[in-house]
């Protein structure tokens, strides 16, 4: 089978190579092994990622299979966040988007790094655009 014009799943991978191949930006990929550390031990590359190029962050994983948007970090006392933003959300009407429903559906929301699987492993697309 090919890429071109199938219709199966994409991971991050096949993002970066999109990425690359449509739009003439390489995406630098980070793999996050299944067990102790997993997204801690990234947390900081996220984050400075998101300072120098403001680019949002594709992430995948194989346990934990649900694509992800990643378009922010915080760091707490409680803990360390990613903003996650769910790709598959369409917007069905032409009415405004509600912000408020988002949140409250779970399209958008803060996560807790200790709330991803440990058992899963995770790639993450960067973008590696020019500002």
């Amino acid at each position: 089978s090919t890429f071109s014009g199938s219709k199966e799943w994409i991971g991050s991978v096949e993002v970066a190579l999109v990425l690359d191949y449509f739009c003439n930006v390489p995406g630098k990929i980070l793999h996050v092994k299944p067990g102790h550390g997993g997204l801690e031990d990234v947390f900081e590359k996220i984050r400075a990622h998101f300072v120098t190029t403001g680019c949002p962050v594709m992430m995948g994983g194989d346990l934990d299979a649900s694509s992800k948007g990643v378009f922010g970090t915080c760091k707490t006392s409680s803990g360390k966040y990613f903003l996650i933003l769910d790709p598959h959300f369409v917007k069905t009407s032409a009415a405004e988007l509600d912000l408020a429903m988002l949140v409250n559906a779970g399209w958008a929301k803060w996560v807790n790094l200790k709330d991803f699987s440990n058992s899963s492993f995770y790639n993450l697309c960067l973008p590696q655009v020019e500002i």
